[in-house]
């Protein structure tokens, strides 16, 4: 589709006022907005009005409504809801979905009774809109959906299945399914024929080469059924129509009692008519690359289409799927074709009334089986098996089958609620000796509540008395219950000799339980909680513990509370002495953690920090010695120099101002570094090209200089030469926390790319060698 003309949302117009493409676009000419409905919404509503002829009659029959009910549904439908709705290329009309439901209230309370609740339905529907509440329905659990499709789908193929074996259908699927042995033994040969001429058109449709694809499947099979049934002359039951469609026009009844079942029905009509609008807007939307759908204006025009075929005498109007995809495949481009197919629609109900009463019912029946059966999507099945939603889908099928159609979805409701709280609630306890120790660990790891109480007593109960525990809370909520049991067994434990310690690494704290009333936190705050414990306040109080005093003391004290005992397995490894793989000169700089830019911990970086980074070539002992202990008695595998922006440093040595004696004596060393920035070092160019300042340009020079001064270091060459010793330099972006490769002759971007990270690793070495 083309971009959309200021002057008509619906309309195409790519280019100039001609509509055609520049030269040279690459893409086919895009016709205005009149040439636009002639050339793509004309054709595709002929197609969508074949389709739907012949369901809007079947439907009507299947919900045992008259015939005429159906026609003035799908015109009302196409017209109103296809110039009203929020989606342009959605078609409206009587659904198979609401079958069942139709034919349950047709048979509580009368056909215009029935037209009443459809048009109350849809007030309510346009109260929905008003109220900018669409999306909410939209909430309604997929699997239900999926499985009150299927239901009704299983209802209907039962019911038309006694149609075309030439009997009458029954109210219930029940009575449907224990009445087909006598159904079958008293079977009318000519129905079923027709019945099953059209099931293989339907079926076998889709196989035909695509010229004879273009008319639709459904259509072709009741026209070969309804000439074969005229041909030979079958004695077989047909459509009837009292009168014409104007006729059958009539204004609906108030009930005269049980309105508490009238509201019901209400209620059902409007919210399923409404999910499954919604749900089939949100499919096309998928099929099209125009413009979203607006569900609040959908949500008006269902419900202004529903008030007019309530009044008139129609079935109640949703989105419908099977003719919105057609609409879509058929190459519509605007709203204007949905609304065509409803005028096509009203000119043959009244012209062609006498074409309609020759459709046998046999036929229609076998095309609603087909409808039915295809509602049941093996997809959906396999979906819910993945998921773990099969339980809701059986059941729910299983009531909207066997009860009725409301039933079935709040059952289905009931137990995908239960299932979700199940998931949501559920809390993992486990209580096990550490391996090596006499500490056991209980780790308590979900959402924990009274509901936990029995899960938390006899995890508790697997515990020796009298010995040190450890217990580990990630829970992102507790309630009170949980708490108290949880204390009463600690002080308990702690009565009998034993010790308890607390580690809490999720966001829900147990100091926070007495008050507040209990609410869900989001792992968000426990992520910053374990990724940013240096986040201390003025005031001394750490991570909201309520510990005061010296920060760096309550620091501590979180570090002891949280994490503590994830790092003590790694250091216990550790605690006879250190193997690092890199030695690690970096800034002084506060804003430099060494281990969480390069994702390392305990013993993987020997580090050593000084003022700007600076590896002097004589006259400090400092470095020198921590570089050779690091190479020759630790034998690291890598030397790494890491600068960083903003450093107060490169920006003294920039600005040629005094630090104060002993910082200038120390800036000396960098003198080098400043002498290659100004002399236009490739390093500085690169980061200049970047678009970094002057300082940040300084700053990689400095640590190119630097990596210089290492290579030409004799520890740095022997361990390169005897062992593949590599030396890289690192520059850290405070502002965007990116870390940026420094070589030689440039800088380049560190990606998650092993490739990459390779020929970092090879080319440092190399140039050390």
């Amino acid at each position: 589709m083309g971009t959309q003309s200021t002057n008509s949302p619906e309309s195409v117009t790519d280019s100039g006022p001609d509509g055609r493409e520049p030269p040279g676009s690459g893409r086919k000419p895009t016709p205005t907005w009149p040439a636009s409905i002639l050339r793509h919404d004309v054709p595709a509503s002929i197609v969508v009005f074949l389709v739907a002829l012949p369901l809007s009659i079947g439907i009507a029959i299947a919900s045992g409504a008259p015939v005429a009910a159906g026609l003035i549904a799908a015109v009302i439908g196409g017209v109103v809801a296809g110039a009203l709705g929020g989606s342009a290329l959605q078609v409206s009309g009587p659904a198979a979905g609401l079958t069942v439901i139709v034919a349950e209230s047709i048979s509580q309370f009368g056909w215009r009774v029935t037209c009443f609740i459809v048009a109350a339905a849809g007030v309510l529907q346009i109260l929905f809109g008003l109220s900018r509440i669409a999306r909410a329905a939209l909430a309604v659990a997929p699997v239900v959906v999926h499985a009150m499709l299927a239901g009704i789908g299983i209802t209907i193929a039962l019911q038309q299945l006694h149609v075309l074996l030439g009997g009458e259908s029954n109210s219930t699927a029940w009575t449907n399914i224990t009445d087909l042995p006598a159904q079958l033994a008293a079977l009318h040969g000519p129905a079923v024929i027709l019945g099953a001429v059209v099931i293989v058109i339907m079926l076998g449709w889709k196989y035909l080469p695509e010229r004879i694809r273009v008319v639709p499947g459904a259509l072709a099979a009741i026209v070969v059924a309804t000439v074969l049934s005229l041909v030979f002359s079958l004695d077989v039951k047909r459509v009837t129509i009292d009168g014409s469609l104007f006729d059958a026009i009539g204004l609906p009844e108030l009930p005269r009692s049980d309105w508490a079942g009238v509201v019901v029905m209400i209620l059902t009509f409007a919210l399923i008519a409404s999910v499954e609008s919604l749900l089939s807007a949100v499919a096309i939307d998928k099929m099209h690359t125009g413009p979203r759908a607006d569900f609040d204006r959908e949500m008006l025009g269902q419900g202004s289409a529903n008030v007019l075929s309530g009044l008139l005498g129609g079935l109640p109007v949703t989105g419908v799927i099977v003719r919105s995809s057609t609409n879509v495949a058929a190459g519509a481009r605007s709203r204007a074709s949905a609304v065509l197919h409803g005028v096509w629609l009203l000119i043959f109900s009244v012209a062609l009334v006498s074409l309609v009463e020759q459709i046998p019912l046999a036929a229609l029946a076998g095309l609603l089986i087909v409808i039915g059966v295809q509602l049941v999507k093996l997809a959906h099945i396999r979906l819910a098996h993945r998921t773990g939603d099969l339980l809701v889908y059986v059941v729910t099928l299983a009531a909207v089958v066997f009860l009725n159609l409301l039933e079935g979805v709040l059952i289905g409701l009931a137990l995908a609620f239960a299932l979700l709280l199940w998931r949501v609630v559920r809390v993992t306890i486990t209580a096990e000796p550490l391996g090596g120790t006499d500490r056991w660990l209980i780790q308590v790891d979900g959402s924990c509540t009274f509901l936990s109480l029995p899960k938390l007593s006899s995890t508790f109960a697997k515990v020796p008395p009298g010995i040190p525990v450890t217990v580990e809370m990630t829970v992102d909520f507790l309630d009170h219950a949980a708490y108290d049991a949880i204390t009463d067994w600690a002080r308990q434990h702690e009565s009998n000799g034993g010790t308890v310690d607390f580690v809490e690494i999720g966001a829900a704290r147990m100091a926070n339980v007495g008050t507040a009333p209990p609410s869900r936190s989001m792992s968000r705050v426990a992520l910053d909680g374990v990724l940013g414990p240096w986040q201390v306040d003025r005031n001394g109080s750490s991570n909201g513990s309520g510990d005061s005093g010296d920060p760096l003391v309550s620091g501590i004290a979180a570090y002891h509370r949280s994490h503590a005992h994830l790092v003590r397995p790694h250091l216990d490894e550790l605690r006879d002495g250190q193997d690092p793989d890199s030695f690690f000169l970096t800034c002084s700089d506060s804003r430099i953690v060494p281990n969480v830019i390069t994702n390392s911990g305990p013993g993987d970086l020997f580090t050593v920090r000084n003022v700007g980074n600076l590896v002097p070539e004589h006259g400090d002992a400092s470095v020198e010695a921590a570089l050779v202990f690091a190479l020759e008695k630790l034998n690291v595998r890598s030397v790494v120099v890491c600068g960083h922006s903003s450093c107060g440093a490169m920006g003294a040595l920039h600005s040629g101002e005094p630090a104060g004696p002993g910082i200038d004596r120390w800036l000396e060393y960098g003198r080098p570094s400043l002498e290659s920035y100004r002399a236009g070092h490739v390093v500085g160019r690169a980061a200049e090209a970047a678009g970094f300042g002057p300082v940040e340009q300084l700053s990689m020079v400095n640590i190119a200089v630097q990596l210089e001064n290492l290579r030409r270091h004799p520890s740095v060459r022997r361990a390169a030469d005897e062992r593949g010793l590599t030396v890289s330099g690192l520059f850290f972006d405070i502002a965007s926390a990116r870390v940026i490769e420094v070589r030689l002759d440039g800088i380049a971007p560190i990606e998650d790319n092993d490739e990459l990270l390779a020929q970092f690793q090879r080319e440092p070495a190399q140039s050390a060698r």
